[in-house]
């Protein structure tokens, strides 16, 4: 089936669940015709309020895994994975879905670069990469902006020479990733309260990118 891929419609599916949890959903996945994915260690945070848990994170720990496939497949895995794991109920955890522009490296897929798809998306997956010890800050600064929480996840395990990837991106073992995901109508918000709190655009102190959200489940908002 990986030789019919068709580069043009790949997408990344991105998993956060409890610790303990990857190994399971990633085989499942395979039983709908995933070829495998990659397991990240991370923690949940969320602030200490009365309000619904955004993202299934509450300051535990956490896995995240990232899987590639085609659209329907993506589609198809993502669905089967909420009815299996029940990820629509809170505290079960969280699945998105969001488009590959170009992939590189993978001995599965042909290189290849996506047309870009201009369209509204309800949902945006904010990715910031500050130095170690900074991602709390990101996190409280995303808070202020209306966030409801967010996954870190930490280099661990590599040599000061090696690197871990992310994204396809290479991250250095003293960063730290913090992945948030927002509803679109705040996340320039958030954007700019991190850029300014952290005073992004000063060399070396972090990177911001955001990606749209095709398909999701287990995000809740803020109860009024």
């Amino acid at each position: 089936m990986a030789n019919n891929i068709n580069n043009k419609c790949l997408e990344l599916i991105c998993v956060i669940v409890n610790f303990g949890m990857a190994n399971k959903i990633i085989k499942y996945s395979k039983q709908c015709g995933i070829t495998g994915g990659t397991i990240f260690s991370g923690k949940g945070t969320v602030p200490n309020n009365k309000w619904l848990e955004f993202l299934d994170l509450n300051d535990v720990r956490k896995e995240i895994v990232i899987m590639i496939a085609n659209q329907d497949l993506a589609y198809h895995t993502i669905d089967s994975l909420n009815t299996k794991f029940k990820l629509s109920k809170p505290n079960k955890g969280i699945a998105f879905v969001m488009p590959i522009v170009q992939i590189i490296g993978s001995s599965q897929f042909s290189e290849g670069k996506r047309d870009v798809i201009v369209k509204n998306s309800t949902y945006n997956v904010i990715v910031t990469i500050v130095d170690r010890g900074r991602a709390e800050l990101v996190i409280n600064a995303a808070t202020a902006a209306g966030s409801l929480g967010g996954t870190i996840i930490n280099a661990r395990g590599s040599g000061i020479h090696e690197t871990s990837k992310l994204f396809n991106m290479e991250i250095s073992p003293e960063k730290e990733i913090v992945l948030i995901v927002s509803n679109s109508e705040i996340t320039d918000s958030i954007i700019s309260n991190i850029s300014t709190e952290l005073d992004i655009n000063k060399p070396g102190n972090g990177i911001i990118f955001v990606e749209d959200i095709d398909k999701a489940y287990g995000l809740y908002k803020k109860l009024e």
